[in-house]
């Protein structure tokens, strides 16, 4: 039962993240809200209020009607321009940069609660337009209650006007690489706080029990609390083969345990692996790497021909490296100095060649874009503790300069990087 509890609050999570979750719940307490002042009408309020301040109640039918109806068409006529707006933002985002950042830009949470916005006064305008009856002598109009629908209009003309410098704001590629590079950056912060308050080193787990994954998937998230808790309750080791954020094949080796275990344990551990379709920065800090790098190589291609960008790109590569070279190739998990978890992640090595090889093979024919590599990966070296991490980057500058000296035809232009490189190395 907790389990299946899990899985349903996990799934519930990842619908913030969906475009029409938030302006849902929005909508929902518009109606609920209209038929709140339904009931308090149905108890006088306007009635009451006329009494007191009439300057706060319409109490003209034909007046009212009108306002309600001028309301409902003029805000469903912004929403649809507000809705297209979006649509132009993510097709020039997937043509222009990468269709991997739809994800990231979809689940803005400003503009879900802006689309909110307008819902919640479409629907209660609505509503209190449906309650508005032909006039009678014992008939109370709904003064207050279009009153207040004034002051949701007023409302969302203001979001409206925010929501149009968001969208300028947005569409900028400088803004979208920041916003990537911050949740990065953020999410590596942690990894690198939590991993310094460790002090064992990785048990050695060659001869541990082995489990294959059940489904396919990219591997997004685990609830690492919860399996610290089993591994205590029933005395075990556990390690996460698979690399988080990976997409992993079914029947592909999963997680391994240091002793055999019971078939309910097992089934209580393979619950706290979520799987999806999709990648989220926030679940995978590598994911960042992905796509600045292809940010820079599309902005590289002879249809957009934008160095500018690519250089932007490479900067913010450049600052996630050095955070990334302050972290192990593995996160471990401890408990009263024991490591109980280990969790396996993309090494360092194979990282910067994933981000470089495509880097080398569209960008090395212009040297500025090449010497910026250049000093992104001499700053790499300068800031790397392990030696290990020095010699991958000393072998990736190695074949930069190579297929720079292939694509380069101005052989003083290469000169001058390798001039660059030897005063590094002096320096």
């Amino acid at each position: 039962m907790k389990d299946k509890l899990l899985k349903l609050l996990y799934k519930a999570y990842n619908l913030k993240d969906k475009i029409a979750f938030f302006p849902s719940i929005i909508a929902i307490a518009g109606a609920i809200f209209a038929y709140i002042m339904m009931y308090l009408e149905n108890k006088g309020i306007s009635k009451y209020i006329l009494e007191f301040l009439p300057e706060l109640v319409i109490n003209d039918t034909e007046t009212a009607r009108a306002i309600l109806t001028t309301f409902i068409g003029g805000l469903i006529s912004i929403m649809v321009f507000s809705f297209s707006m979006v649509m132009i933002l993510l097709n020039q985002a997937s043509s222009n940069f990468s269709p991997r950042l739809l994800p990231g830009l979809i689940s803005n949470r400003r503009h879900q609660i802006i689309l909110g916005i307008y819902l919640f006064t479409i629907i209660y305008c609505i509503f209190i337009l449906v309650f508005i009856e032909p006039s009678g002598k014992k008939y109370q109009l709904p003064g207050f209650s279009v009153l207040l629908s004034i002051f949701f209009m007023v409302n969302s003309l203001a979001a409206f006007i925010y929501f149009i410098h968001s969208i300028s704001q947005e569409i900028q590629i400088n803004n979208i690489l920041y916003n990537i590079f911050s949740s990065s950056e953020n999410r590596l912060k942690k990894i690198i706080e939590k991993e310094k308050e460790i002090d064992s080193s990785k048990p050695n787990s060659n001869n541990w029990t082995t489990y294959n994954a059940k489904s396919s998937g990219y591997f997004n998230t685990i609830s690492t609390e919860t399996l610290l808790h089993i591994a205590k309750e029933n005395n075990i080791k556990i390690e996460i083969v698979s690399n988080k954020g990976s997409y992993c094949n079914e029947d592909a080796i999963l997680f391994k345990v240091d002793k055999k275990i019971d078939n309910s344990i097992i089934e209580k551990i393979y619950s706290n692996f979520n799987f999806s379709k999709s990648e989220l920065i926030d679940d995978n800090y590598l994911l960042a790497f992905k796509q600045i790098t292809e940010v820079a190589v599309k902005s590289m291609s002879p249809g957009i021909n934008d160095p500018g960008t690519a250089i932007n790109a490479i900067d913010y590569l450049s600052q996630l490296f050095i955070l990334r070279v302050q972290k192990q190739d593995i996160d471990l998990v401890q408990e009263k100095n024991t490591i109980l978890i280990i969790l396996n992640s993309v090494n360092f090595k194979d990282l910067i060649y994933n981000v470089m090889a495509p880097l080398r093979t569209y960008c090395t024919h212009d040297v500025i874009i090449v010497r910026k590599l250049l000093v992104l990966l001499e700053n790499l070296k300068k800031k790397a503790t392990l030696n290990t991490y020095k010699e991958v980057v000393n072998n990736e500058i190695d074949l930069l300069l190579k297929d720079a000296e292939r694509e380069i035809a101005n052989k003083n232009d290469f000169n001058k990087l390798k001039e660059y490189i030897s005063n590094s190395n002096k320096n």
